[in-house]
């Protein structure tokens, strides 16, 4: 093994390159020789590359072999016709189950057979070093491996994330609990909150590929995402497509393809695309340029990629999303998010009232309801809000009065954006499945 520092171990004349290859060509026996970290040399070293071609056509069938460490994929040209590439981005599960296994042993805990296939798996796209060090440090704080020992791994993906630079980790806030309404997709998310574990894939039961929400604004899209990772106990990483377009890191269609990798590495994951239609709104059937290929790029992963990659999707101007992006095939279920009914209205009040420290039993909820006909559940969100705001400025308790007060001077997107609305309900009539269980329209 060659490194810059010291050559060849025994051999102090290897240190540099140049000579380490030609001892190699004329004198090393057979073997594999590894060079380290060789492909911050080869840039403008002409006679390095020359060497290293010349030791290469030298040492053919002759039992001798070079490999090249590198943490990036950069081939010179001159080197690719004699040069088989291996990429290994993160150890396997066999290797990681090793590690864990080891660190185990060396913590002196006894493993939990029902929760160790989980963690290994929750464990992939982190390195054996990033493990290591991550274990040593949960089971200096944890007894055992619960609920908090095994979101915390899930959160020492944000890190993974972050080097990357490209996607964000959303930390798991939010349960079914705080999403009021919307039963189909509940019930559609519980069916499926199995289906990741490592008894459904012994089983082979198929893994859901992805879901697209579509509906007005305020509606609770984003939420459900959140709400789909939460239940499914794994992380979320969301895709900023104005990121991918802004060239900061690179070319749009590099960034995107390294995003899709950079997921895929750390599954089974849910990836989040908000406003999907902004991303391939320029996107026109014979065109090109960059929103084309991505576009072209994105359809192909989604049918193909074979990681346990989740993908969920949002949209508020789904007129603009192509045919192709909403056929069976890319996505299991697309369902469209209605302004809530008057049921639903009185279930997003407790939620809301509640996470504001208020008790929702000292209000009418079928008045609030009421008064909150037609509106989304942001609008009622920031009505409780502002109302709590106020009574605190004024040290006194929230009562109705003052619900009401909030709501009055809120003017919802549904008296504002009353076409639009009727135009999107138009469209997704025959397109998609209502997130709530149709019942008797109101009045």
């Amino acid at each position: 093994m060659w490194n810059c520092l010291d050559g060849f171990a025994g051999r102090a004349d290897s240190r540099d390159p140049i000579a380490a290859l030609a001892w190699v060509a004329a004198e090393g026996p057979q073997g594999f020789y590894i060079f380290k970290d060789i492909h911050a040399l080869l840039p403008g070293n002409r006679g390095l590359l020359r060497r290293l071609r010349d030791t290469a056509a030298t040492i053919r069938n002759t039992g001798r072999f070079i490999f090249l460490l590198s943490p990036s994929l950069e081939v010179p040209g001159e080197l690719k016709p004699m040069t088989y590439v291996v990429t290994s981005l993160f150890p396997d599960e066999t290797e990681i189950s090793v590690t864990v296994n080891a660190v185990l042993q060396q913590a002196r805990r006894t493993p939990e057979p029902d929760k160790l296939p989980l963690l290994i798996g929750s464990l992939r796209g982190m390195s054996l070093l990033e493990v290591e060090h991550l274990l040593h440090r949960l089971l200096a704080r944890h007894q055992k491996m619960d609920e908090a020992f095994m979101a915390e791994v899930l959160a020492e993906k944000e890190q993974v994330m972050r080097k990357e630079g490209i996607l964000e980790f959303v930390p798991p806030e939010r349960g079914m609990a705080d999403m009021g309404g919307l039963d189909q997709l509940k019930t559609w998310v519980r069916h499926r909150s199995s289906l990741f574990t490592p008894e459904a894939l012994s089983q082979g039961l198929p893994r859901p590929k992805g879901v697209l929400l579509m509906g007005m604004s305020g509606c609770g899209k984003s939420l459900a995402v959140k709400v789909i990772a939460t239940e499914w106990k794994l992380p979320l990483f969301l895709l900023d497509m104005n990121l991918v377009f802004a060239g900061v890191q690179g070319s749009p269609e590099w960034v995107f393809h390294r995003a899709l990798e950079a997921v895929e590495a750390v599954a089974p994951a849910v990836l989040w695309v908000d406003e999907i239609e902004m991303g391939i709104a320029g996107y026109r059937e014979g065109e090109s340029g960059s929103g084309t290929r991505i576009f072209s790029t994105f359809l192909t992963w989604m049918q193909e990629h074979r990681a346990d990659v989740f993908i969920a999707a949002t949209a508020n101007r789904i007129n603009l999303l192509p045919a192709e992006i909403i056929r069976k095939g890319r996505f299991d279920q697309v369902f469209f998010l209605e302004l809530p009914n008057e049921e639903e209205r009185k279930e997003v009040l407790t939620i809301h009232t509640r996470r504001q420290d208020l008790d929702p039993s000292r209000y009418d909820l079928v008045l609030l309801a009421s008064a909150t006909r037609g509106w989304n559940g942001a609008e009622i969100e920031q009505a409780v809000v502002s109302a709590r705001i106020a009574c605190h400025a004024e040290n006194r308790p929230v009562d109705e009065r003052d619900l009401l007060t909030a709501m009055g001077m809120i003017v919802p997107l549904s008296t504002t954006m009353s076409e639009q609305i009727k135009a999107i309900r138009s469209w997704a009539r025959t397109r998609a499945l209502p997130a709530t269980t149709p019942g008797r329209p109101e009045m």
